[in-house]
């Protein structure tokens, strides 16, 4: 996939700097935005902290995307074909993190309220809802893999950056410094040339209202990818307004399960169910090698999944977003790799645009961080 804060700036700096203040001045009560380009300032330690969190989570989204991509091309390759277990597979790994979980638990007692009960609710309709609009965005991407070359289909995903903007200006008062809208500009530019590069033969012979059909559902989709991370930054700063890891784990894992459940449905209700069994025999590599392609492309999709949920947790969802763009042109290096793919100039110079605006961001992060430092200096 999915940043923010303007994100990184622009005018939700004054209110941030405030926060800074706040914290400063002696206030026992945390900061209620969970999504910050800046990282606190009232100890060195938790300074660092929040640089140790940004660089985790983004090897995990990095890492995570790049490993289910290249696993879930193995699996079309060697003769995959279901779309409902491609979607099955984009959140069914989400068991493994009640390890994480268990690891990373919150010590604190804060969270137990007199309204437990009323969050417990308000908490089950976010998962609820959160988890079929990522079953049916999960399953508008499968679709349009299938009935889109695979330039139209990368071009129409790097609208997702675009949408995000849009989202997070309505719903996480995003703001847009140069350098933030340089990045942006640099890294949609970068997936569109190589979906131009990747694929020119048309549209495979499909019919034009099918071609229809995938635009629509693959535009759809990275519409939806991009709303899903704005909803889950709202819900962040104006709900659960806690700051560990755990909430982050507990997100992914809830919204997962409701979103596997309804995958699940939709693989025996479409029939696909039956041909599984028949797809697993034919499968090019072998039996065991069908179940481990299933098996590590759930389990990457959950590590992806963790590094997405986290930036937008401890950065923003548009920074989520750019980091996920930003590893569209990291993947064929890894397909030259594994694959034999061509390694053209237009594919170098698409993954320095991504180098580039990655380095734009992560700059404006810097210029955040130094100006809040500054401040909190002069204040001490």
């Amino acid at each position: 996939m999915a940043d923010d804060d303007g994100s990184a700036g622009g005018g939700g700096g004054s209110r941030r700097e405030d926060e800074v203040q706040i914290q400063i001045a002696g206030s026992s009560k945390p900061e209620t935005s969970c999504t910050r380009e800046t990282p606190p300032q009232n100890s060195p330690t938790k300074h660092w902290h929040w640089w140790l969190m940004v660089i985790l989570n983004i090897f995990f989204l990095i890492a995570g995307q790049t490993a289910s991509t290249l696993l879930g091309r193995f699996y079309y390759n060697q003769g995959g074909n279901s779309k409902w277990m491609s979607t099955f597979v984009q959140t069914a790994g989400f068991p493994v993190l009640f390890i994480a979980l268990y690891l990373f638990r919150s010590k604190s007692t804060e969270a137990t309220t007199a309204s437990s009960e009323t969050s417990l609710t308000k908490m089950t309709l976010i998962y609820i809802v959160l988890g079929l609009i990522i079953a049916a965005d999960d399953l508008m991407y499968s679709y349009g893999l299938l009935y889109l070359p695979v330039s139209t289909y990368s071009l129409i995903c790097a609208s997702q950056l675009a949408f995000n903007a849009v989202f997070s200006y309505f719903l996480n008062a995003q703001k847009f410094t140069a350098l933030i809208f340089n990045s942006v500009i640099l890294l949609t530019f970068s997936a569109a040339l190589l979906g131009v590069d990747e694929d020119s033969q048309g549209t495979n012979g499909l019919s034009h209202g099918k071609y229809i059909l995938g635009f629509v559902l693959t535009l759809g989709a990275s519409a939806t990818y991009s709303l899903i991370l704005s909803l889950m930054q709202v819900t962040f700063e104006k709900v659960i307004k806690r700051e560990t890891f755990s909430v982050v784990l507990n997100m992914q894992i809830y919204t997962a399960l409701v979103a596997t459940i309804a995958s699940l449905i939709g693989l025996f209700a479409s029939g696909e169910w039956k041909t599984l069994e028949g797809e697993m025999h034919a499968f090019g590599a072998g039996r065991l090698s069908y179940v481990m392609t299933l098996v590590w492309t759930a389990i990457s999709w959950q590590i992806a999944s963790v590094g997405v949920v986290g930036l937008i947790f401890v950065v923003s969802s548009l920074f989520s977003n750019v980091i996920s763009t930003l590893a569209l042109p990291i993947i064929p290096v890894f397909a030259v790799i594994f694959f034999h793919d061509k390694m053209d100039g237009v594919k170098i110079i698409a993954m320095l645009m991504a180098i580039w605006g990655f380095i734009s961001y992560g700059y404006q992060l810097y210029v955040n961080d130094k100006k809040a430092r500054k401040t909190s200096v002069s204040v001490e």
